[in-house]
């Protein structure tokens, strides 16, 4: 089992160190430009094990293996569709995971049994110094308790997993604050197994994706945040028009999730306006954070509204949909 000492994680930057806890089977916590990961030696099926522990995650919950280079993913991978370089080309290093056929060296329990296998090139520094510094890639899904919210910044992690791992490389706070898109390649076919950082919008510049080919929820998923209800604060989120559900909730200690509006009648402390200029690749910024924020005030229940349906507004209503799902 996974240590359960009451030692808290070490944060700095680090890099060797990291790589030598890392050489060893342990975990550590990495920054990248969506979430910080919760990394271990892909190749290494015990090292991996340690992830499922210190998360409590379901083994029926893939994980996304990064590397640092294209040159790479031949290592991990069978077989590498033109439109997967293309897409490399284009987004590599990014908020961009590719679903495609796994490789032998990587376990079963990294792709929860499945024959195929998210890769990634993330787009940190630190990260990507760290990984040119390894003789493997890393599996690393976010460093939270599953189905908490996700962490971006190192002190989120170390409030949640800080006693169960030793070192957490401190990148900063995340630049884009959500996770990756996932895309499933089958030949010409592109599927979005999860809308993330990357907006529909950029991706089809480059490939055609056809709406009813876009994953919301899976209970068997083939990809990470496939899964109905996640990214949850423990405090109940209901998802709507602010303006509507105010009286239905009258009572009720209430706290409010918009893009840039003001509600006089919620204390301006129980109130996170996510952009006040209405802008999304802010408002997915402060999202997770957010969430936390409000999941610690003396509420009862958090409102929330939808963002507008373009660029990362779409990954942000994904979010919140599965943060609000209540069975």
């Amino acid at each position: 089992m996974q240590d359960q000492s009451t030692d808290m994680a070490d944060i700095g930057k680090d890099i060797q160190r990291a790589a030598t806890f890392l050489s060893q089977g342990k975990l550590v916590a990495i920054p990248t430009e969506t979430v910080y990961g919760l990394a271990a030696n892909a190749f290494d099926e015990a090292a991996v094990v340690k992830i499922f522990e210190a998360k409590n995650r379901p083994a029926f919950d893939p994980l996304i293996v990064h590397t640092f280079a294209v040159s790479e993913i031949a290592g991990i991978v069978r077989e590498v569709p033109d439109v997967a370089y293309v897409l490399a080309e284009r987004f590599w290093p990014g908020p961009l995971t590719l679903i495609l056929p796994k490789g032998e060296r990587v376990p079963f329990l990294v792709t929860s049994g499945h024959d195929s296998v998210g890769v990634r090139i993330p787009r940190h520094p630190l990260t990507l110094d760290l990984l040119r510094q390894l003789p493997f890639p890393v599996a690393a899904p976010s460093a939270n308790p599953f189905g908490y919210v996700s962490p971006t910044t190192a002190q989120h992690v170390q409030d949640q997993l800080g006693s169960r791992i030793p070192y957490i490389l401190d990148g900063g706070a995340c630049a884009v604050g959500i996770e990756s898109t996932i895309l499933s390649l089958n030949g010409d076919e592109v599927e979005v197994l999860r809308l993330g950082g990357l907006a529909l919008e950029e991706l089809e510049e480059v490939v055609h994706i056809s709406k009813a080919r876009i994953k919301t929820s899976s209970s068997n998923p083939t990809a990470p945040g496939m899964l109905s209800s996640h990214y949850s604060p423990r405090k109940k989120v209901l998802l709507g028009s602010i303006e509507a559900n105010l009286p239905l909730v009258d009572g009720a200690r209430i706290g409010v999730i918009s893009l840039k509006k003001n509600f006089p009648q919620v204390p301006i402390g129980q109130q996170i306006q996510l952009s006040a200029s209405g802008d999304l690749g802010e408002a997915a910024r402060s999202l997770f954070s957010a969430l936390r924020t409000l999941d610690e005030q003396p509420i009862d229940l958090i409102l929330a509204e939808p963002m507008p349906e373009q660029g990362l507004g779409r990954a942000i209503n994904d979010r919140l949909q599965r943060a609000s799902f209540q069975g």
